[in-house]
């Protein structure tokens, strides 16, 4: 069973286990009452075992819809409410004086040196101010009067580019407010893509910071000649002479001043209706060139409608800790719920998030022990993280502590998958851990690429609370399923929202089809007012991916191959493109990064492999017999065609050339292989790896290799 795949290994006399084992089994016979009596869970384990969502008709390919919106598909949170201005005035209304956005003042930022000679910045946190709802309103509209006094117009574009902070939200919103479209860029994209991105949009303001502006925009603001405007967030920086004439830089708080001075009495013409784009988010493209995903305010609202269906209870005691890019639409939409529901959202970073993070001092707290949030959303490369520090303490421990941590890992996971709860385990022995993110979470939210399962149980049990997988794409304004907080499984991401509903289309070519047995397989296609506008200025790639059917539904072809389980969850099987996501967010196309290197004289054919479970990428290499057997004598490697290539200094060698082919090809280095395996044999349509045209097939090579993956990847090998 797969709970039992997922126990950690102990090393106990069995004659003592078999003690403890019936101690256990008595102390759950003893509890097993009194909690049934007592605790909700046994209508969590009703709930858990109930159909989630059904298929409208009995058709093949018929889309499926939660049974909370099976006769009509939900899009607005509160009535009347249908723009996101709308959305935010309701919420200051209802929740005026109650804290709303929160950031920790910096008491001391000092250079630390390292061993090795590198300086850290570490940085000593206070504790967090808040904004209330009343503030941000205001210092919104007064940031939205200010940037039409510099000349912005409604239905005008406008970027921001800039770290995951309160200032991002507050010009967001007086951007929904003003019906300025919103141009978001990611902080770590490279000079090129930003510089796409705002000559593509044609802006003529951006929004950014201090660091940003030094580090980023300082290099590429020649290339961007539109551009008229900077507004720094947080103040003025100390050198802005050197940018070209005509770029002026303003500080946010000057504009604001602006703004509040203003006369405002002819603005009500410039309020948005639900159709006008309120965001154009740029996201990672196959061919490099990221495209713009224009989003209006009803996909924002239907999606967030969505969204905090599945959140039970959320409301004025949740705080939710925003640390993830703003720029991304997981963050942005949750932080949304989280405005219009009265929650708290205190700002953080990856490198502030924990005591143990890079820029925290030693001895001083991170913002989560400061902030102690009830809502976190995270991606999987950060839950593996926390997942191998976790470990690595365990191994550290006597064999008294880590054989009791062990025994009640597993106790606690053959409970849960159970639908039981295990309040003793949770206090005793998890409770130390749990305090890694505060000890207050009551959710924890996955989204952005595949979590692994083992991930998945480990953070259920030792954080003490559900794990909510989610699966939606920019397109759809990153709403489609979120499992519910009482499933338990692994491995799915649940039933559709109640804002959308889902379809699987055959693709024959993948060999998947709507009437397979014994679940229904195909293409994930997702319906609703979540799915969005299109992309900006590409009405080609717009027609591919969005179709319209009979009944005016919009449709998003998401390239997934997903399928459905009888309780109406829906699993992610494969990937209809050849576009990988890793592990952290990078997109890696293997057919650009196949191309770049095809044409090397050592290389006859290859594969490039990636995984969203991990963060580097492989490759499967039919080597030039002639060149490799050369190479080999240089390095005077001796054996027969076989020995050579199954040599690791072999592998290494050819690795070398890949990478310096690589970087000739720009590659970026998250796309350069990091591990092969030489194949002593050609593919040939005859081996069944490649077709008649020789083009790659690649679930048969996946599956050909596998063992070959799982080494590559660092699996254990039998």
């Amino acid at each position: 069973s797969q709970p039992a795949k997922m126990k950690l290994k102990h090393n106990i006399n069995p004659v003592l286990l078999q003690f403890i084992n019936f101690i256990i089994l008595l102390y759950t016979f003893v509890t097993y009452i009194p909690w049934y009596i007592f605790s909700g869970s046994r209508h969590a384990i009703a709930k858990a075992k109930q159909v989630k969502a059904k298929p409208v008709n009995n058709k093949p390919g018929g889309a499926y819809r939660s049974v909370n919106s099976l006769h009509c598909l939900a899009s607005v949170l509160y009535p009347g409410c249908d723009t996101l201005d709308k959305v935010f005035k309701y919420a200051k209304t209802k929740y005026k004086d109650k804290k709303l956005l929160g950031t920790r003042e910096i008491l001391k930022e000092e250079d630390e040196i390292q061993p090795s000679g590198k300086v850290f910045k570490k940085v000593i946190l206070g504790k967090y101010t808040w904004l209330s709802y009343e503030d941000v309103y205001i210092k919104a509209v007064n940031f939205g009067n200010g940037l039409a006094v510099l000349g912005q117009q409604p239905k005008t574009n406008i970027a921001i580019f800039c770290e995951t902070r309160a200032e991002w939200m507050i010009a967001a919103q007086a951007c929904f407010m003003c019906n300025y479209q919103l141009v978001t860029l990611y902080a770590t994209l490279g000079g090129p893509a930003i510089v796409h991105g705002l000559n593509e949009t044609e802006v003529t303001t951006i929004i950014t910071s201090k660091e940003l502006m030094q580090t980023k925009l300082k290099e590429i603001v020649s290339q961007v000649p539109l551009l008229r405007h900077i507004i720094t967030v947080d103040g003025k920086p100390t050198t802005w002479s050197e940018f070209p004439k005509g770029v002026i830089v303003h500080t946010m708080a000057s504009v604001q001043a602006m703004g509040a001075k203003a006369d405002t009495g002819n603005k009500q013409q410039a309020r948005p209706v639900p159709s006008d784009v309120a965001v154009i988010m740029y996201t990672s493209g196959s061919t490099g060139v990221p495209k713009g995903v224009m989003i209006s305010h009803c996909n924002i609202i239907a999606g967030i409608t969505g969204m905090a269906e599945r959140i039970p209870n959320l409301g004025e005691k949740d705080i939710y800790i925003g640390y993830l890019p703003l720029a991304h639409v997981l963050e942005l939409s949750a932080e949304l719920v989280c405005l219009s529901h009265g929650c708290r959202i205190g700002y953080s970073s990856p490198q502030t998030l924990a005591d143990q993070s890079s820029k925290i001092k030693k001895g001083s707290k991170g913002d989560v022990t400061t902030l102690k949030p009830t809502l976190m959303a995270a991606v999987p490369e950060i839950m593996d993280r926390i997942y191998k520090n976790v470990m690595n303490k365990v191994n550290e421990m006597t064999s008294f502590q880590r054989n009791l941590f062990i025994l009640a890992y597993n106790y606690k996971m053959e409970q849960i998958s159970k639908g039981y709860t295990t309040p003793l385990c949770d206090s005793l022995i998890f409770r130390k851990v749990r305090m890694l993110l505060g000890g207050k979470i009551r959710i924890l939210l996955c989204g952005g690429a595949p979590l692994s399962a083992a991930t998945q149980r480990f953070m259920n049990i030792c954080f003490c609370c559900p794990v909510g997988q989610g699966y939606g794409l920019t397109e759809s304004a990153g709403a489609g399923t979120i499992t519910e907080v009482w499933d338990y499984t692994t491995g799915r991401v649940g039933a559709p929202l109640v804002c959308c509903e889902i379809k699987l289309m055959n693709w024959e070519e993948g060999g998947y089809y709507n009437t397979d047995k014994p679940y229904p397989r195909g293409e994930i296609l997702i319906g609703g007012q979540n799915v969005t506008v299109g992309y900006y200025k590409n009405e080609v790639r717009t027609k591919k991916d969005f179709t319209v059917d009979e009944n005016g539904q919009r449709w998003l072809h998401t390239g997934d191959i997903g399928e459905f389980h009888q309780d109406g969850c829906l699993k992610i099987i494969d990937r209809k493109k050849d576009l990988v996501k890793l592990q952290a967010g990078e997109y890696v196309s293997l057919g650009k990064v196949e191309a770049a290197l095809k044409n090397l004289p050592l290389v006859d054919n290859i594969c490039v492999y990636a995984s969203s479970f991990h963060s580097y990428v492989i490759g499967f290499v039919v080597p030039n017999q002639k060149e490799l057997a050369e190479l080999a004598r240089k390095k005077g490697f001796k054996g027969t065609w076989e020995e050579i290539c199954n040599s690791p200094e072999m592998e290494k060698e050819v690795l070398k050339v890949l990478a310096e082919a690589a970087m000739a090809a720009n590659l970026e280095k998250f796309e350069i292989p990091v591990k092969i395996r030489l194949s002593p044999d050609p593919w040939t349509p005859e081996t069944g790896l490649v077709t008649d045209a020789f083009k790659l097939k690649r679930k048969e090579l996946t599956a050909y290799y596998q063992m070959d993956i799982d080494r590559m990847y660092g699996k254990n090998v039998k």
